[in-house]
């Protein structure tokens, strides 16, 4: 298995955040069902993570200093709601995790155990290495024909041609992983209080998820 490594994140960004980075991971992996192992491991979860503990998590210092930064970068937590904070609203919602499929899944594991939030690209769409910016005047999110146009000033996740995602936000289309991807590219953001090790963690874990036996 390969090991995490930093993209790059543009001087304007830097002095703005320097605590700010990116991590990457490439799995050599196909999306598909989840595995009975990965459900069983959700449905564990789901009985750790019950009300009171869900809603404590939030107060947990990785989670709460993904918090501290969506206010830093004009996003309200509270409306605009972190990744860890969505998936145990969506765990009281529906009385656990709800399993979806092999990758949803293993995002999902990696996010509940250690607060971090993984997004997953088609490795085969990627050009170079991924790094965070400010989006240009009149850049698309992609490079689809239907690719939305980007905010001039956003914070994104590029790589050398594109916007590909916005940060903590959507993902281009026509670049995420589908059925058809052979292999996948894993990011992640640190910020600041979130050690790297934690990042690392994350990743790894939901690597191991994916390219584990079926």
């Amino acid at each position: 298995m390969s090991e995490p490594e930093a993209g790059w994140v543009d001087a304007e960004v830097a002095d703005e955040f320097p605590e700010l980075r990116l991590f990457e991971l490439a799995v050599d992996a196909r999306p598909g069902r989840t595995p009975r192992s990965v459900q069983e491991r959700l449905r564990y979860l789901s009985s750790r993570f019950r009300g009171p503990q869900a809603v404590a998590q939030r107060q947990q210092p990785v989670p709460w200093a993904y918090r501290v930064f969506y206010r830093h970068v004009g996003l309200d937590p509270d409306a605009d709601r972190t990744p860890a904070e969505a998936a145990m609203l969506d765990r009281l919602m529906h009385g656990g995790f709800k399993s979806d499929n092999l990758l949803d899944d293993a995002l999902l594991v990696a996010l509940v155990e250690t607060g971090v939030p993984i997004w997953a690209l088609d490795a085969a769409k990627v050009d170079g290495t991924l790094g965070v910016r400010v989006a240009a005047e009149g850049e698309h999110l992609g490079r689809a024909e239907d690719a939305p146009p980007v905010p001039a000033g956003r914070l994104v996740v590029a790589d050398a041609r594109s916007p590909l995602a916005v940060l903590f936000g959507e993902l281009a289309p026509g670049h995420g992983v589908t059925r058809d991807t052979a292999s996948m590219r894993l990011f992640s953001v640190q910020v600041a209080g979130v050690p790297a090790i934690h990042v690392e963690e994350a990743l790894f874990q939901c690597s191991e998820i994916l390219v584990e036996p079926r």
